[in-house]
């Protein structure tokens, strides 16, 4: 008697799966933190409302963006192992939610130069990335995959994680196909208070989960305030410990004041 059902998953799956096998791999630390967003969320409101529209996350990537190339050395690449190649830019990988035969499955989009972007121009990225069409042909938004990578879904496991550990040892080739962090989200879960770890092979990478509303110190009062759940994968093999401290601090001050909505 048949009580189950089988169903292929999309062909974009095999290098997320691949993707999660070589970044178990790597030395990152996560770091788990709430952030007050109350003031920040109210200036996005005036922000609609004067200059134009622009989305909570197309807010968040600009901040994580700017706050990087301050501390640009958080979003290096190891080269060898007594090296550090650290980019003038950085280049944000985010994933978008398409539709491919039939099936919701994330694809990533690398959005270049965010730290030089405005809100909006990062918004309007976005946005036509969700228009887009998407095939299975397809590996990366805004760029079509040649034959090779077309070829990559066909190869032996063992062959596919061969080439992402070619990758991450060629910060070069690492950059132009992945940029140097990464952003994902899992908001718009109805208001669930938790937090998740990703795994990346990015030097850095953040896991942005819901808003949520809860009793927190303001103005030396106890108030009902909006807190955003946020986890960071920091690559410890690229920074230590006291940077990583100095980065998140910034981060968090920088979105808690609501920076570039001025």
């Amino acid at each position: 008697m048949k009580n189950f059902k089988t169903e292929t998953f999309p062909a974009t799956r095999i290098a997320t799966m691949d993707v999660c096998d070589i970044g178990l791999r790597k030395h990152h630390i996560s770091a788990f933190i709430e952030v007050d967003v109350t003031a920040s969320r109210s200036k996005i409101k005036e922000y609609r409302k004067q200059k134009a529209a622009i989305s909570f996350f197309a807010w968040l990537i600009k901040v994580i963006s700017i706050t990087l190339k301050e501390h640009e050395c958080i979003a290096g690449y190891l080269r060898g192992k007594r090296k550090l190649l650290i980019f003038d830019d950085i280049n944000v990988s985010v994933a978008v939610e398409k539709q491919v035969n039939g099936s919701k499955v994330p694809v990533p989009l690398v959005i270049e130069k965010a730290n030089e972007k405005s809100i909006e121009e990062i918004a309007g990225i976005i946005s036509a990335a969700k228009a887009q069409s998407f095939t299975t042909k397809d590996i990366v938004l805004h760029s079509k995959a040649g034959r090779a990578e077309r070829l990559y879904y066909l190869l032996p496991g063992f062959i596919r994680r061969l080439f992402w550990r070619y990758l991450v040892r060629h910060p070069h080739f690492a950059y132009r196909r992945m940029g140097n962090a990464a952003i994902t989200s899992i908001g718009g879960l109805g208001g669930v208070n938790a937090w998740f770890t990703p795994i990346s092979v990015h030097p850095v990478c953040f896991g942005i989960g819901d808003i949520i509303k809860k009793p927190a110190v303001a103005d030396e009062q106890l108030q009902i305030r909006e807190m955003l759940n946020m986890s960071v994968l920091l690559d410890h093999d690229v920074a230590d410990g006291m940077e990583m401290t100095r980065f998140i601090k910034k981060l968090a001050r920088n979105i808690e004041t609501g920076v570039c909505l001025e």
